[in-house]
């Protein structure tokens, strides 16, 4: 049989290689940066652009789709090429792709940091970014499956059906969840809003951690695992089982992240089920991988990248024994909000993905630069106090979820809070923040020791940019091949179909009847869009991002009605666009903190936090004072408003800067009256009106119809 020459393209593993190591090491310094607010908060350097609200969010997206997003990219480049035998589709295309993510990273970074964000969880970029990773995709789509097409493997390798879902999916689930109707060049509103709004999010935002941090680093287990250990993958057919039914069972699991709002009961219990369900395939596939090892233990205790690999696979199982577990609604009744769901996410970023990539990162560099590793030495003191900055890290997440839990649970004798002040719980927990921040610089400092091995390698080799290669052309078969799966591989769009169908099926059972069956979300007569200043202020809360330490959601418990007040009804977010129910409380709830305070006690509270809750790790935010409120896009955003089913009259927007005026001159006599003069057009203004807004329909509407309140409760 005739080989025939070809060559593997190197070059853009290399440079994805470099982009993952740059970005990693800014992502988790931003990480270590951002859990020293969370303990010091004048490390926001006292500007508006470094605060822990603008630059949280900097940090998830820097390590999501920066550090991990191009470590997906080399190890798939990597790999792809060899498991088909084929050189990439478009060397075009690769740099294309290469260069397009890199100025989205870019975009994002100087983006968030300004306030230009759509604030949903792991998707905060504004709507033109979103266009950008669209095309993006798309072109590392066709790349990929331009070089499935010509392959001169038939058969589709195990990793290949991963890379092929990753795809798919992450298309349906960026595209979905970003429906927006642009506003200005930096706003934009979605389409869906309250609950709906929340279950469209959570639906991406657990399944972007499935396809984007998951299904990829599976695939590329698969190739580097074996490749590592020198052995075969322990068992082809358990791949398969783990594979269909990872994919089709993830999907569903989203609400879980819901339980105990006012999302509908019969979603909440679905992602409930499936969650729980969720475990069998993902042991399926850690049990794969370890016991792809056996034989070879003995290589572990002397090869680095296969320590960074095992501890990969057991921070995997971790984690996806983990999350089913939080989706017990006994357990997340206690766990939701608090710093476990920190531990449990940086259990997989740092653990599954951060040490899979380093695994991949010293295999990959000496091979393409024709060399040997610089130092094992080294890579092992890597290993050692990378793990360590890991469990330095989670162990005290751990405690001080179980410390906020039950204090913000905990009742006298005498049926009465026993730490109202919310405060009380954050100053118990500041040493176990201290601890994780030491975790994190940890963690870092092993990246930068492997920063400097990797490239003491890169200076003593050369860059094989051109690998030579040779595999026979793939011929016509002549036999029939009576394995059905086998048969499936080599039908590569068939597959891609079958796996979109796969992870279609829960997303439409769970949120077209949402979004389509009104009783879902019954509505709430009393509740009125915002006006125009606390739209504006919404806005501002919004660029601060105040979500990211204050939920705005009260779940029907007898500790957050006591501390908070009456829980949260659905009818009450038809208005929100985004929801703004939050994920993490490192601050107190918010949905009725309106009328709560007077307008005097929001002012000093955002000129210096300290002034009301001594002792308080919120920033101050004395720019709302200093700034002038823009509302050049005001009646923009009103018409867009009305454009989604928000009922703003016409009248109501040619008049929003008169109203606006308004009402902003009666907070303002309000202010002048306890000694505070502030002129009505800065950002301040706007923000109290808006926090004055929140929960308040509610309590109209029990005045209203007394028999509401019993039905209710």
């Amino acid at each position: 049989m005739q080989l025939e020459q070809f060559k593997y393209d190197n070059r853009i593993v290399r440079d994805f290689g470099v982009a993952t190591i740059i970005w990693g090491l800014v992502g988790m310094s931003v990480g270590l940066l951002v859990a020293c607010q969370l303990i010091w908060p004048e490390m926001n350097f006292l500007t508006q652009y470094s605060t822990f609200g603008r630059v949280r969010p900097v940090h998830t997206n820097a390590v999501i789709f920066a550090f991990v997003g191009n470590g997906i990219f080399m190890g798939v480049y990597y790999s792809l090429q060899r498991v088909l035998k084929a050189r990439m589709f478009s060397d075009v295309l690769s740099k294309i792709h290469f260069w397009g993510w890199q100025l989205i990273i870019v975009a994002s970074a100087i983006t968030l940091p300004l306030g230009f964000t759509s604030s949903h969880e792991y998707a905060e970029m504004e709507w033109p970014i979103d266009i950008a990773i669209t095309l993006i995709w798309v072109v590392f789509g066709i790349n990929m499956f331009g070089t499935i097409i010509k392959r001169r493997e038939r058969h589709m390798y195990v990793a290949v059906w991963f890379y092929i879902a990753t795809f798919v999916t992450v298309a349906v689930l960026h595209i979905v969840n970003s429906i927006q109707l642009p506003v200005s060049m930096w706003k934009s509103f979605y389409v869906y809003a309250g609950v709906q709004d929340a279950l469209v999010q959570w639906w991406y935002g657990h399944n972007a951690v499935a396809f984007f941090l998951t299904t990829p680093y599976l695939g590329m287990m698969y190739y580097f695992l074996p490749k590592m250990a020198n052995r075969p993958v322990y068992s082809y057919k358990l791949s398969i089982l783990h594979f269909w039914s990872l994919i089709f069972i993830y999907i569903w699991a989203g609400p879980h992240h819901l339980l105990y709002t006012s999302l509908p009961s019969w979603v909440q219990s679905l992602g409930v089920v499936f969650s729980i369900m969720l475990i069998a395939p993902s042991w399926g596939g850690m049990i794969n991988g370890l016991l792809t090892l056996r034989g070879a233990w003995d290589k572990v205790r002397t090869e680095p990248m296969l320590k960074f690999m095992v501890v990969a696979l057991t921070s995997y199982g971790m984690a996806t024994f983990e999350g089913p577990m939080l989706s017990l609604k006994q357990v997340n009744a206690i766990a939701h909000f608090t710093d476990w769901i920190v531990a449990h996410v940086h259990v997989g970023a740092l653990g599954w993905n951060g040490f899979m990539t380093f695994a991949i990162l010293y295999y990959l560099i000496p091979r393409v630069y024709k060399t040997t590793l610089h130092s094992k030495k080294l890579a092992n003191v890597h290993f050692w106090i990378g793990t360590l900055g890991i469990l330095f890290y989670a162990i005290p997440m751990y405690w001080a979820a179980v410390v906020q839990g039950l204090m913000w649970k905990e009742f006298t004798p005498e049926g009465v809070l026993k730490y109202p002040n919310f405060l009380a719980t954050t100053l118990e927990i500041i040493p176990m923040h201290m601890m994780r921040a030491i975790g994190g610089a940890l963690y870092l400092s092993g990246a930068i020791i492997m920063t400097y091995n990797l490239v003491k390698t890169i200076k003593k080799g050369s860059l094989l940019a051109n690998e030579a290669a040779e595999a026979p052309a793939l011929l016509p078969l002549k036999s029939i091949e009576r394995d059905q799966h086998r048969r499936l591989e080599r039908k590569p769009i068939l597959f891609m179909v079958l796996a979109l169908i796969a992870i279609l099926i829960g997303g439409i059972v769970e949120m077209i009847p949402t979004f389509t069956v009104s009783s879902n979300i019954p509505t709430i007569a009393a509740v009125k869009p915002y006006t125009a200043l606390e739209l504006q202020g919404r806005d501002l809360y919004i660029r601060e991002g105040c979500v990211n330490c204050h939920s705005q959601t009260v779940r029907p418990f007898r500790s957050e009605t006591s501390r908070y007040g009456e829980y949260s009804k659905a009818g009450e977010f038809v208005y929100d666009r985004p929801f703004l129910w939050g994920s993490k409380r490192t601050g107190p709830d918010l949905h009725r903190v309106g009328g709560k305070y007077p307008h005097k006690w929001h002012f000093d509270h955002l000129l210096d936090p300290t002034i009301t809750s001594p002792g308080s790790i919120m920033p101050a935010y004395p720019w709302l004072i200093e700034q002038a409120l823009d509302n050049s896009t005001l009646q923009a955003k009103m018409r867009a408003m009305r454009t989604l089913g928000v009922p703003y009259r016409g009248d109501e927007i040619d008049q929003a800067l008169a109203d606006l005026q308004k009402q902003a001159t009666n907070i303002t006599k309000d202010l002048a009256s306890n000694q505070v003069e502030i002129r009505s057009d800065r950002e301040i203004v706007a923000m109290i009106a808006y926090l004055q807004r929140l929960g308040t329909d509610i309590k109209a509407v029990v005045a209203e119809e007394p028999a509401a309140k019993s039905d209710q409760n």
